[in-house]
Formats: C-alpha cells, structure tokens, sequence
C-alpha cells in the first residue's frame, strides 16, 4: 500500500490539498482511505461529508476516517488503571472514572499514528493519504515512534527480563515494590506498536507532500520543513504551491501580489517538483471544487533517501558518512558522539541517531558542509579495528 503524508504552515491548505489528492486517486480506481486527526471536522466540511470515529463514504473508493481520540484515550487509561492496580493502591490513589476523563494534549497525534498503523495493517486500501497536522507539530509526531522506542530501550531494556525470577527476591530485600511482569509486558506491546508505525513511515511506498502558499512566509516554511524532513531521512514528492493567484489581467491592487508569488514559485521550481493550485475565490467545498484544483494524486515513484558510508580508507584513511541535509546553515550544525549514537542538531531540529555497525569502530575525525551534504569522517579505532597483515 502506498502513503502519502501531507503537511504544511498553518492555513495553507494542507487539509484541502489532502482531500483533492484523495479524491484525485480515487478518481482513477485507486481505493483510497483519507484519515486526518483534526478535533473539529475540517475535512469533512471540504469533502462535503460530515466524518467521524467510524470510516465514512465520501466518493466512489474514497473513504474517509477521523478517529476518536477521547475514546482511546479513556481506553488506554481504563487498561493502564487495571494493570496498575497493585501499585496504585499501594500509594492510596483514587482511580479516575473515564467519564471524567478528557485527552489530554497530544493525544490526537497519538490517536492518528495508532490510526495510520490500523489502515496500513489492514490492507483494505490502495493509497492512504494522511492530513497531518501543521509542518512542526508534523515533524515532531513523525519523530515520536523512534524517539519513544529509544525512551523504552533505555528505561526497560530487555536484558532487564532475564533478572524476572529474582523480583520479589529483591522486592523484599528492598522493601518496595519490583517492577512487575506486566510493566514489562506493556512496554514489549508499546514498543511493537511503534515499531509497527515507525517501518510505514522509513518504508519506502511512503513519501511525504508539502503545501504551502506562494509567500516569503511559505518560503520560509518550505526551508524549515524540507530540513527538518531531511534528518529523519524524507524528503517531499511534490511541492504543492496552493491559492496561486492569476497573472493574466491581474488588478493594478494584485500586481504586488502577484510578483510576489512569482519570484518564490520561480525559487521553488529550482529545488521542487512544484504543483500549483488556484485560487478559486472562495473556500473549496465539496467533490466538484476538489475536483477543479487539479491536485496530483498518484503521479511520482517513491524516492529513497539514502545516507551512505562512503569508504576512503585506502586514499585518505577514513570512512565517510553523507547525511543530504538541505538548507542546513553550517553554524546551526552540532554533532555529539554518545557510545553508538551521534546526535545530531540542524538548526532547531535534532536527532539522536545509532551508527552505522562499521562507524561505531571508529572516532570522529571532523565533519563538513558542502552541497547540502553533511560529510562526517571517521578514523578507525586501532584497538578496534581488525589489523591487515
């Protein structure tokens, strides 16, 4: 099944532009599923079909989903109460009732990715079209699966388990309460079901599509967003420049406007596979206005990003490793070696990334920034690195 994940600035569209791509592949008989995670029904004011917690239909092979994060939420919480119980009473905490329950923050965005792990496994559609939110909150949910795999590794790692006989052992030496089998349960299902989120984004039917208005402001947007996708290995299919203004018989009040958005979609075009969307004057709504935008939807083969080692050992006696980070300004790049990790700062985006096996042999040896290509070099570790004879 092919994804694409749609996301933009605030206001640009993204919501509409996720609708049109939908509808654009259904359109030719692809059985597409749009899910968005919005708290109010923005995308079903635009497909012209209220949606909710349960798949609607919205056109032929078009289905529509916006889950219900109240309700897992209040699940989740009712099961966590359950399997907690020892402890809770242990403490002498009142357990919460799940009508007095309400989400709180984030839990839409974790109700979308539990969602797009659902449609993915499920295989009941050709092409799932994720309206996810504003580019920074986007950037942040698509970075949470591995961020809280690693949290996970790090807090409960599994080698812990094979210790699961000498718990109340301990237990009563220490005179508190050991971590139960459960805890380490629920953290093995966590890590399953990120695991399962984290592999539809890194796959490579997944591709993600950015929408932004035409503007010095968009502009700005896009340079962030293509950044910031970049370090978690993505980069956008197309370039969706929406409510493009028309340059014939422009008002002498549009002239300004108008070249305005020229000169950035000219700026665009240099770096993107750029697709204009009219403006048609009013707020899209319903099939027919989707219909006459023009969105692409299935057009582009996936493209992999690729961050390989290069190995220079016989020339200059290092390996070198090519991280594509386009837009990154040398002076907001910071690297730090943490044993097998190399965490890595791209002006305000970061990551903590494993190394490869061969580079975890080796030192640091420097790093440059040229091309928009971050090249680090690493000098093998003789007290670690097989010697030639």
């Amino acid at each position: 099944m092919r994804t694409i994940l749609i996301t933009g600035p605030g206001g640009s569209g993204r919501t509409t532009v996720a609708a049109a791509t939908a509808l654009a592949a259904a359109s030719v008989g692809a059985r597409t599923l749009v899910l968005s995670a919005d708290r109010t029904d923005t995308l079903g004011a635009v497909l012209g079909t209220p949606t909710g917690p349960a798949p609607t239909e919205a056109a032929a092979n078009l289905t529509a989903w916006r889950p219900d994060a109240a309700t897992g939420f209040r699940a989740d919480l009712a099961a966590f109460q359950e399997r907690a119980s020892s402890v809770l009473d242990l403490l002498g905490a009142s357990r919460l009732d799940p009508e007095e329950v309400t989400p709180l923050p984030g839990a839409e965005e974790l109700t979308l990715l539990r969602a797009l792990r659902d449609a993915t496994l499920a295989e009941a559609h050709d092409l799932l079209v994720v309206d996810l939110p504003p580019t920074p909150q986007a950037l942040a949910l698509l970075a949470l699966p591995e961020e809280l795999r690693r949290y996970l590794r790090r807090l409960l790692p599994s080698e812990r388990q094979a210790a699961r006989a000498l718990r109340p052992v301990l237990g009563r030496l220490a005179g508190v309460p050991m971590p139960a089998e459960w805890l380490y349960e629920t953290a093995a299902r966590w890590d399953l079901e990120l695991a399962a989120v984290e592999a539809v984004v890194a796959d490579r039917n997944t591709v993600v599509r950015l929408v932004a208005e035409p503007s010095p402001a968009g502009a700005d947007a896009v340079r962030d967003a293509t950044l910031g996708l970049a370090l978690r290995g993505l980069r956008p299919d197309f370039l969706v420049a929406s409510r493009v203004l028309p340059e014939a018989g422009a008002d002498s009040w549009l002239a300004g406007p108008v070249a305005q958005q020229r000169k950035t979609l000219d700026e665009w075009q240099a770096s993107y596979d750029v697709r204009t969307v009219a403006h048609l004057g009013r707020d899209p709504r319903g099939v027919d206005d989707l219909s006459d935008l023009g969105v692409p939807g299935l057009e582009a083969e996936p493209d992999t990003v690729e961050w390989p080692v290069v190995d220079r050992l016989a020339g200059d006696g290092v390996l070198v490793w090519h991280i594509p980070l386009p837009g990154a300004i040398r002076d907001e790049l910071d690297l730090i070696r943490r044993g097998d990790e190399l965490l890595v700062t791209a002006g305000q985006f970061r990551r903590i990334v494993p190394l490869p096996s061969a580079l975890r042999r080796c030192a640091v040896a420097g790093a440059a920034l040229r091309e928009d290509v971050l090249r680090i070099r690493f000098a093998p570790d003789p007290r670690l690195w097989p010697q030639t004879q």
